[in-house]
């Protein structure tokens, strides 16, 4: 079924806005960079299609008709309103809000606080963010971008590294000091653990026999939620570099041991491949890498 607009000679009608404007038939072709010749046949097409003569010729001089006055108005609108359209179009390319989704650690412990750098040099941005441990589906969805924390292996999807991430043993300092740090020979069942998704203690001590019997203490699945209790003095806790190095660097937490391991999934910002020609994606893009690249790895590591 056919669209109400599929026959309109819609370049025609812009032709016809250049010659009522110029009333010249010429300099119209000039300012189109057609021929004389062919603007004489759109403003014909136009006619046949009105069954009514829009300019009337005398000699070199041209005049609107009143059927061509009366139609100019309404042209002259729409195409004002065309232009007004691809402009906002044009702009939404460059700025305007992005749809992004996240992890919810990642975004209360890394990136919010960056976001008050992202406001001042990109004013023209607003992210709109979504978290969650979900992988968002592009193509129901209305999201522009994503941060995964995961392997990299996203099929039809434009995919960067962004930084790579580590584990690592902290306690708040009431607790380390009244427990000590964790050493090669300490027995963890002694201690207060925190249990999380990233990995088990048993694990982080290269499997001792002490270690496999620390399963005592309280388990979270949300990774913030697990560092809000650190802090809080509830225990010893296995937390990514990521979201732990701000509350390292403000003393809310301490290094329980000088072990980091790296971590099995690094940051990646991912969109679709259409997405990331448009200029206010690859700013964002950009502007992550390099807070990413500024990022500082943990002690004793490298990126």
């Amino acid at each position: 079924m056919g669209s109400a607009y599929d026959r309109l000679p819609l370049n025609a009608l812009r032709v016809f806005e250049a010659v009522a404007t110029r009333l010249n038939f010429g300099e119209a072709a000039e300012a189109l960079h057609v021929t004389p010749a062919a603007v004489s046949q759109q403003i014909k097409v136009l006619e046949d299609y009105l069954q009514t003569p829009l300019f009337r010729r005398s000699g070199r001089k041209v005049e609107l008709t009143p059927e061509g006055a009366q139609l100019l108005p309404g042209v002259r609108r729409g195409l004002d309103e065309f232009e007004t359209t691809l402009q906002r179009l044009k702009h939404t390319r460059q700025s305007g809000s992005i749809n992004i989704s996240v992890l919810s650690s990642f975004l209360q412990t890394w990136l919010t606080p960056r976001l008050a750098d992202l406001r001042a040099n990109h004013p023209e941005l607003e992210l709109r963010i979504q978290s969650g441990p979900e992988l968002v589906d592009f193509a129901r969805s209305d999201f522009h971008a994503a941060v995964r924390l995961g392997n990299g292996r996203y099929p039809a999807l434009h995919v960067e590294k962004l930084m790579d991430d580590w584990l690592l043993a902290v306690a708040s300092p009431r607790v380390l000091k009244k427990y000590g740090p964790l050493g090669a020979q300490t027995e963890l069942d002694a201690r207060p653990l925190l249990h999380g998704g990233e990995l088990d203690w048993s694990s982080w001590s290269a499997g001792g026999a002490e270690s496999r019997k620390a399963q005592r203490g309280s388990y979270m699945d949300d990774s913030a939620s697990l560092l809000a209790a650190t802090i809080e003095g509830l225990g010893f806790a296995l937390i990514r570099w990521s979201l732990a190095a701000g509350e390292l660097a403000a003393g809310r937490v301490q290094l329980a041991s000088e072990r980091v391991i790296p971590y099995r999934f690094a940051y990646y910002f991912v969109c679709p491949r259409t997405y990331i020609e448009l200029p206010k994606v690859a700013m964002l893009r950009d502007w992550l890498k390099a807070q990413a690249g500024a990022f500082a790895a943990p002690p004793g590591r490298k990126r």
